[in-house]
């Protein structure tokens, strides 16, 4: 059985997530998603959605086998529990695949790093992107 995790904070679910999602199950059996504890959130502003409401949105996807809050302390506790044999990356997150690659073999965890493909916009007004989308209410009902 191949393993693969996503992870990501997933505040407020929209199209390019659902689409990173079923891009990471494509590459394998089961899919374990960790979702970012909001104190851990430091390179954006912290999630509107408190964690355990973020988790419970990701796990309710078909696609998503197990959905697991990220640990408070240590990143890569979860990622030695879930033994992966992928770790797949947003498209456009902002972490470097060869310094998670480097710190997963410093731990002697041996799994391949990735990064999902795009989701193409499929019509101009369409928001791929939760700043995006909290800009937009923020415009429309401010």
């Amino acid at each position: 059985m191949r393993r693969v995790i996503a992870q990501g904070t997933f505040d407020i679910l929209h199209p390019g997530h659902v689409h990173y999602l079923s891009d990471a199950a494509s590459l394998g059996d089961e899919l374990h998603v960790i979702i970012a504890r909001g104190e851990n959130v430091t390179h954006k502003p912290k999630p509107i959605l408190d964690d355990r409401q973020r988790r419970d949105m990701v796990a309710a996807l078909d696609v998503v086998d197990e959905a697991h809050l990220g640990h408070a302390e240590d990143i890569f506790v979860p990622i030695e529990k879930i033994d992966p044999d992928v770790i797949v990356l947003g498209y456009d997150q902002h972490h470097d695949e060869a310094g998670i690659k480097a710190a997963l073999d410093a731990r002697g965890i041996d799994c391949e790093v990735t990064r999902a493909t795009p989701r193409e916009q499929r019509h101009d007004d369409e928001l791929l992107s939760t700043g995006r989308i909290i800009d937009r209410i923020v415009e429309r009902r401010c």
